[in-house]
C-alpha cells in the first residue's frame, strides 16, 4: 500500500512539475499545490514509508529592458553640436537628420518668398506680410513666428545695387513646439545668391580684416571681402528697412533674448550658399561681442547649418569661431564646386604644404570652418543641380539612396567639359555658374 502511494505522488509531482512550467513560466515563484486526499493518504501509512517532498517551482526568463527612445528636448545640445557632433555622423543619427532638414526647408522658405517679378511692387523683396509668411510657404506647422524681415546691399559699384530681402529672424512661439525642442528657439534664415550683383559681390575673392570687435582690431581675422560687403553695407534709399544687415541682424537678435532672458534659449542660423556665408559671419559676429548672453550670464549656444556654403575666412577666422564656441555644421555635396569656393587654390591643403616649408602664402588661405557632413550626389543632366538646396534635402530624407549614392559616387569630369563647352556664357548667371563648375574641375584635379 505505501509502495502504490508513493508512486501514485510521484507520478502526481511529475505531472504537476510539467504543467507548472508550462502554465507558470515567468519569474514568479510558484508553488505546486497537493490534493487533501493525498495528504490523508500519506498520514495513514506507516512511518516507514518513504516521504514526498514538495517544493516551489520556478522557471525565471530573462527580462528585456528596452531603452527609451531618446527625444530632442533631451539631447538638443548635442544635436546643436555641444560635441562637434560626435558620434552623431557615422552613421547619421535620426535626431540629426530630421533637424538638418527642418532648418534646410526654413531656407526653401526665403526662396519661395522672394518676389523676382519685375513688374511687381514688391521686386526684390519678399512677397508677403511677416504674419503670412510661413503659411504662406508651407510652413504654417513649424511653429516658429516670424519678428524681422532682413534685407542687405552689395557693397558694389552696379547700377542694379539695390537693397533686397535677404531673409528673416524666427523664433519658436507654439508651446507644443517649444516643449519638443527643449528649448525656445531663434532662427535666422538666409537665401542664396540669385540676382547678377550679388554673384558679382561673391567674386570679391580677397581677404579682408572682419573687425567687429571695436576694443579689438583682430587683424589676423580675416574673411572673404565680398561676403563683408554684403553684411555690413547700407543702402540709404532703401524702401522697407534703412541700416545695414549686421545692425539689422544684431539689433533684433538682442531683442528677442532679453524678452525670453530668463528661459533657456538657443541661436540657429541657417544659410544656402552666398546665406550660409552671411549666417558664419554673424554667428561670429555676435559671440565676438559677447551677445550671446541671458539674463544669469550663461553662453547662449549658436549653432550654424551651412548648406552648400563657400569658405568664409582664412584659418585666424576658423581658430577664433571654435575658441567663442561657435558651432558650424557643413552639409556639402562632394561634387558641389561652390563648396569649393573661394580659395580654389589658397585653401587648407596649400596653407597645410605652406607652414611646413615655411611658405608666404600659408597666412592668406581659405579655410572652412566647423564639421563636414559629406553628400555624394551628381545629375548628369544638368551639373547645375548639384548645387540645389531642394536636391540636397531630397537626398537626406532618402537615407537609403545617400548611402548608395555615397558608395558609387559620380563621374563629374567628362559631364562638366561637356556642360561649360555648350554655354553661350550670355548672362550672368551661366557665367558664374561656369566660373563655379570650372574651379570644381581645377580642384578636383588638384592642379
Amino acid at each position: 500500500m505505501a509502495s502504490s502511494i508513493s508512486m501514485f505522488s510521484s507520478s502526481s509531482i511529475s505531472h504537476r512539475k510539467h504543467q507548472s512550467t508550462r502554465l507558470y513560466a515567468t519569474a514568479t515563484a510558484t508553488a505546486v499545490a497537493v490534493p487533501s486526499n493525498l495528504c490523508r493518504q500519506n498520514q495513514a501509512t506507516s512511518t516507514s514509508a518513504p516521504s514526498v517532498s514538495i517544493r516551489h517551482i520556478t522557471k525565471t526568463l530573462p527580462v528585456i529592458r528596452t531603452e527609451p527612445r531618446p527625444s530632442l528636448a533631451n539631447m538638443w545640445k548635442e544635436i546643436q553640436g555641444a560635441s562637434d557632433w560626435a558620434n552623431l555622423m557615422e552613421p547619421l543619427h535620426p535626431l540629426l537628420r530630421a533637424e538638418i532638414i527642418r532648418y534646410g526647408e526654413l531656407v526653401t522658405a526665403c526662396y519661395k518668398a522672394f518676389d523676382l517679378d519685375p513688374r511687381s511692387k514688391r521686386y526684390l523683396n519678399c512677397k508677403y506680410g511677416k504674419s503670412r509668411m510661413m503659411q504662406e510657404t508651407g510652413l504654417g506647422h513649424s511653429g516658429y513666428t516670424v519678428t524681422k524681415y532682413i534685407y542687405a546691399t552689395p557693397g558694389i559699384d552696379m547700377p542694379t545695387c539695390c537693397s533686397r530681402w535677404i531673409g528673416y529672424v524666427a523664433v519658436a512661439t507654439d508651446e507644443k513646439e517649444i516643449k519638443r525642442l527643449g528649448r525656445r528657439d531663434i532662427i535666422v534664415s538666409f537665401r542664396g545668391t540669385i540676382t547678377s550683383a550679388e554673384w558679382v559681390a561673391n567674386l570679391m575673392s580677397s581677404l579682408t580684416p572682419a573687425r567687429f570687435d571695436p576694443h579689438n582690431d583682430r587683424p589676423d581675422v580675416k574673411v572673404e571681402s565680398g561676403f563683408l560687403s554684403l553684411y555690413t553695407s547700407s543702402d540709404n534709399s532703401a524702401k522697407f528697412t534703412t541700416g545695414c544687415c549686421r545692425n539689422q541682424l544684431l539689433s533684433e537678435i538682442s531683442r528677442l533674448i532679453n524678452i525670453y532672458k530668463d528661459e533657456d534659449i538657443s541661436i540657429t542660423l541657417a544659410g544656402h550658399s552666398m546665406g550660409s556665408s552671411l549666417a558664419t559671419l554673424l554667428g561670429y559676429d555676435l559671440a565676438e561681442l559677447g551677445l550671446n548672453r541671458d539674463a544669469s550670464g550663461r553662453k547662449i549656444p549658436i549653432t550654424v547649418y551651412s548648406y552648400a556654403g563657400p569658405r568664409v575666412g582664412n584659418l585666424g577666422f576658423k581658430e577664433r569661431c571654435e575658441e567663442l564656441g561657435v558651432k558650424v555644421l557643413r552639409v556639402v555635396n562632394v561634387n558641389d564646386p561652390v563648396t569649393k569656393l573661394p580659395g580654389v587654390f589658397l585653401n587648407e591643403n596649400l596653407r597645410a604644404l605652406g607652414e611646413r616649408f615655411d611658405m608666404p602664402w600659408s597666412c592668406s588661405c581659405y579655410t572652412h570652418v566647423g564639421v563636414e557632413l559629406a553628400l555624394n550626389f551628381f545629375k548628369m543632366n544638368n551639373p547645375a543641380c548639384v548645387h540645389d538646396l531642394d536636391a540636397y534635402l531630397g537626398l537626406l530624407k532618402c537615407p537609403a539612396q545617400m548611402a548608395q549614392m555615397k558608395s558609387e559616387g559620380g563621374d563629374i569630369f567628362t559631364t562638366l567639359k561637356d556642360f561649360i563647352s555648350k554655354q553661350s556664357l550670355d548672362n550672368a548667371w551661366r557665367f558664374e555658374a561656369a566660373a563655379f563648375q570650372l574651379g570644381n574641375l581645377v580642384q578636383s584635379l588638384n592642379i
